[in-house]
């Protein structure tokens, strides 16, 4: 595993040892068995993007490790405005043991983590959100017993949780369905790549009940990202049909499984009677998200020990 965490790509057999990890620091902790491999190690959190599941699942977490973890909101650090991000990264890591930043420039992740002589974790980019999609995927292996070959309806915008998913189905073979609106198709580049892998059936669909025909999981998320606000009303528009409710799920396997990375707003791209309902499992994929992130964490500072001692 290389020194950072900045897309699901930068793995190859490491999604599976993570993923087994989080299934074991999951059960300790619902053991009540305390795992502190991070004792007296600090994580310096750095947010551009506010988000209350980023920060608590990373916060927590690496107290249950055993470590500290520093919040420095968009007014503490000014990146690109006040500091450069190479000078951020080299000051940063000279006072913590690992950074997780979450930023609007997925080029400002990449110069952190080139300036960085800590790892770097990738908490959110516009472009990418690899925490997220690996929570995700512990989640439908904890409810499905697999993930390879079975069939992800992706239900929405082709925003970095889309980019994401494209990532992980260019290392684990997957049917990917993306429903998506003309107009708002996922990175040329990320799409382009999962194709050429040639592992997954990558399909896209206008037409979101073909895309959720017989799949295993069903999978949206807001239409409207963060620093989209003055399109909202126009996307509304433009997805209006695209909201995953009670029709377009009865197009899915029988035993399907529906997911939503949260916030939600309820009524737009998705229905009250969905997300509450007996096929949701997205409160569980929302608790998920921390016990992944420390099996990331372990991961890295493992890899981090391997390489230097």
């Amino acid at each position: 595993m290389r020194k950072d965490f900045l897309a699901i790509t930068d793995l190859t057999d490491e999604i599976y040892e993570i993923l087994e990890l989080s299934k074991e620091i999951k059960q300790m902790q619902k053991n009540g068995q305390p795992y502190q491999p991070l004792k007296g190690k600090t994580m310096a959190m750095i947010f551009q993007k506010p988000s209350a599941r980023t920060r608590i699942s990373f916060e927590v977490g690496m107290y249950q490790l055993g470590g500290y973890a520093l919040y420095l909101g968009p007014n503490d650090i000014q990146i690109g405005k006040r500091e450069s991000v190479s000078d951020v990264a080299k000051v940063i890591s000279r006072y913590n043991d690992v950074i997780m930043a979450r930023l609007f420039g997925h080029e400002d992740i990449l110069e952190m983590a080139e300036y960085s002589t800590v790892p770097v974790v990738n908490g959110l980019t516009d472009l990418l959100h690899p925490c997220q999609i690996m929570a995700d995927v512990f989640t439908i292996l904890e409810k499905k017993n697999k993930i390879e070959n079975l069939t992800i309806a992706y239900i929405g915008d082709g925003n970095n949780v889309c980019n994401s998913w494209l990532n992980f189905a260019a290392r684990i073979p997957i049917r990917l369905n993306l429903g998506i609106p003309e107009g708002y198709d996922p990175d040329k580049e990320i799409l382009s790549l999962a194709k050429r892998a040639n592992l997954s059936q990558i399909q896209i669909f206008r037409n979101p009940k073909m895309a959720a025909n017989n799949a295993d999981v069903i999978y949206t998320d807001v239409w409207t990202s963060m620093g989209q606000k003055k399109d909202s009303e126009r996307r509304k528009l433009d997805f209006k049909n695209f909201q995953v409710d009670d029709s377009l799920v009865s197009h899915a396997e029988e035993n399907s499984i529906v997911l939503h990375c949260l916030p939600a707003h309820r009524g737009d791209e998705i229905s009250d009677s969905v997300i509450d309902g007996p096929k949701s499992v997205v409160f569980d994929q929302a608790e998920n998200r921390m016990h992944v992130q420390k099996a990331i964490l372990v991961k890295l500072f493992s890899n981090l020990k391997n390489t230097t001692g």
